[in-house]
């Protein structure tokens, strides 16, 4: 078993996506000779040669390609480098790949995967910081993940390639050079969906998912010196979302904290409150708190930044006051 870090075990996904669906074909902008601006596909081009190739400067081209490829019977893997620069091609992926297999009645499906990264690192400006998960989980007919780890890195890409239907896979760029570890790459694909427990607790639920699972694992060790057991789970698929697993949980806790990235107003922590208050209202012993970036811009400034994404004491502060509420 291969020790990798995040961006590797990504590397690794495509090229057995290349060997192992000759459909696949895979491009973007400075994706092929070069290897991608973070390295992800390094080493395509010189293995699968044509099937792997560089695009000009438009991710409109790129998406309405990816398409029209896909309704001919390949199975496109595209690269969006930033998720800020997805929003000039949203016709593309909202009212053309979604809708595919609605308005053809089924008979046509668009098997294509964008692979794109999001998120704030130190420096980064207002137009490269943007969380945008909610937008793509909103669509009807999209798939959403968003691996935290290297193996679901690995794991979640290929099954966002395998699936039938459009995937937007999105990357967190302060995970790609992290720590290695031992990630399984002759596994079965397995399907699109399933959240997971990663630790497990009895007093508060703690739902995440991408670069944020870090500061909750280390919230909830924390909370763990303090007498209070947290159960994490990484949700990692957006769409299709693993109520089930949350659901569960919270009846067992009483209690939910709701920790993202992207702005509280309208992110997809008030999609999961709303559900659970569905599902879970009369297990519920204290209000559900969302933690996320306040609605305001991403500031360039590194201290700044600290100052306004959340972090471990931000998580831990909202578990101690979700605990403390008497039921």
């Amino acid at each position: 078993m291969p020790e990798l870090n995040y961006v590797s075990a990504v590397n690794a996904a495509l090229h057995r996506a290349l060997e192992e669906f000759p459909e696949t074909i895979a491009f973007g902008e400075d994706f092929a000779i070069p290897g991608g601006v973070f390295t992800a596909s390094r080493g395509l081009h010189d293995r699968f040669g044509a099937r792997v190739f560089d695009t000009p400067i438009s991710e409109a081209a790129i998406l309405g390609g990816a398409i029209g490829a896909a309704l001919r019977g390949r199975r496109p893997v595209v690269e969006i480098m930033w998720v800020d620069f997805f929003l000039v091609a949203l016709d593309q992926i909202v009212n053309q790949a979604a809708n595919v297999r609605y308005v053809s009645q089924g008979e046509l499906s668009a098997p294509l995967t964008v692979r794109t990264q999001q998120g704030v690192l130190p420096g980064s400006c207002a137009q490269h910081s943007q969380s945008l998960e909610a937008v793509f989980a909103h669509v009807p007919g999209l798939i959403v993940g968003l691996p935290a780890t290297p193996q679901d890195a690995y794991d979640m890409l290929l099954s966002a390639i395998a699936a039938d239907d459009p995937a937007v896979v999105i990357e967190h760029r302060s995970l790609y050079f992290g720590r290695r570890a031992p990630v399984s790459v002759d596994g079965p694909i397995a399907a699109v969906g399933g959240a997971r427990v990663r630790v497990e607790g009895s007093d508060v639920t703690l739902v995440t998912w991408g670069a944020m699972l870090g500061a909750a694992l280390e919230a909830a060790s924390v909370l763990s010196q303090e007498g209070l057991s947290v159960e994490v789970i990484d949700a990692r698929w957006l769409a299709p979302f693993d109520t089930a697993t949350v659901t569960e949980s919270v009846e067992k806790t009483g209690r939910l904290v709701i920790a993202h990235e992207a702005n509280v107003s309208g992110g997809f922590g008030a999609e999961v409150a709303a559900r659970i208050a569905n599902e879970a209202l009369w297990s519920l012993e204290a209000p559900i708190v969302r933690v996320g970036v306040p609605d305001l811009r991403i500031p360039a400034a590194p201290a700044l930044q600290a100052a306004v994404v959340p972090g471990v004491d931000q998580i831990a502060a909202a578990l101690r006051e979700t605990a403390a509420v008497a039921a």
